[in-house]
């Protein structure tokens, strides 16, 4: 009893040992450090630009919605949707007269192609605003029609100049989408009995919006920028054109240049959020994601769980 009594309380009895903290090292230390200096350089930027005189904020906040600023922003709007309206219809087009069989076809859109792309946007868009110059009337034989009430609208000559040089990139991307689809596809489908037409709305066009819908919505915002090119025509009503014209006014060239950028930027930045719920639209059913339920009936009929199926929660898509 005495020797129990000893080793139960003897300074030989055991004593669980205090667990050891060990210190671990911060992870990516050179990651974070990129970012504090970034950190640190954009506030620089930003206090000393606030400071600056020169980008004259006065006055950038006082036309920053300013009313001729916002309707042309409303010009750069229509400007770039018919123009995108133009360039997807002709790229369409073009598109198939590149696929098809016909050598003459073929030849005619990639003349169009060679030319529209060598050539610079603002060349071509000068080139529109001297058409005026150029073909004043068009002798039919019998009659002689004037072109000049036509040909002296800058705003369709703006449209037709961006519209048409979008043609032969929307081409390229049309053309590419298409192309993407198996063959096996088609003649699945004809198999079923579908014609060319029920075939491209049901077979080939929704795989091929896929591969389309994202170039495509960044071609709509860069054409959106490249609008302000215009100004070669010369049109003037649209957003840079105007804070050209009320600068030259003002002789502040860089606070209305910042208004301008600002427009751009809040308009451009709706479209982004536009084409991303569009490309997740046309997405659906392309991922390899699998409901819950659809995992545990998989789970039922193999008895295991595949580690590599991503689980995704019920209604998300």
């Amino acid at each position: 009893m005495v020797n129990e009594h000893k080793e139960a309380t003897g300074p030989t009895a055991q004593q669980e040992a205090p667990a050891k903290i060990e210190a671990r090292p911060l992870r990516h230390p050179w990651r974070w450090l990129c970012a504090v200096v970034l950190l640190i350089l954009g506030l620089w930027f930003v206090i000393a630009s606030a400071r600056n005189e020169a980008f004259g904020w006065d006055t950038y906040f006082q036309y920053l919605f300013d009313q001729r600023i916002a309707i042309a922003s409303l010009h750069t709007i229509a400007i770039t949707i018919l123009s995108m309206i133009i360039g997807v219809i002709g790229g369409a087009i073009l598109a198939v007269m590149r696929m098809s069989p016909n050598p003459i076809l073929r030849a005619i859109s990639w003349i169009f192609l060679w030319i529209f792309r060598g050539t610079p946007i603002y060349v071509q868009l000068v080139f529109w605003g001297l058409l005026s110059a150029i073909y004043q009337s068009i002798n039919l034989g019998f009659a002689e029609v004037s072109l000049q009430s036509v040909l002296t609208n800058a705003f369709f000559l703006a449209v037709m100049g961006l519209g048409l040089n979008e043609a032969a990139y929307m081409a390229e991307i049309v053309r590419s989408g298409i192309s993407s689809v198996p063959e096996g596809q088609k003649e699945a489908s004809k198999a079923l009995g579908m014609s060319w037409w029920m075939t491209m709305r049901r077979t080939v066009l929704p795989q091929a919006m896929r591969i389309i819908i994202p170039p495509t919505g960044n071609e709509f915002i860069s054409l959106l920028k490249t609008s302000s090119l215009v100004v070669a025509i010369p049109y003037t009503h649209e957003i840079f054109g105007r804070a050209t014209d009320i600068s030259a006014a003002l002789f502040q060239p860089i606070p209305l240049l910042m208004v301008a950028a600002s427009w751009y930027l809040v308009i451009t930045s709706l479209l982004m959020v536009g084409q991303y719920f569009l490309e997740r639209h046309f997405e659906r059913g392309a991922t390899r994601e699998l409901t819950g339920r659809q995992l545990a009936a998989l789970a039922d009929a193999e008895g295991t769980i595949p580690r590599n199926v991503s689980v995704i929660q019920e209604g998300k898509n």
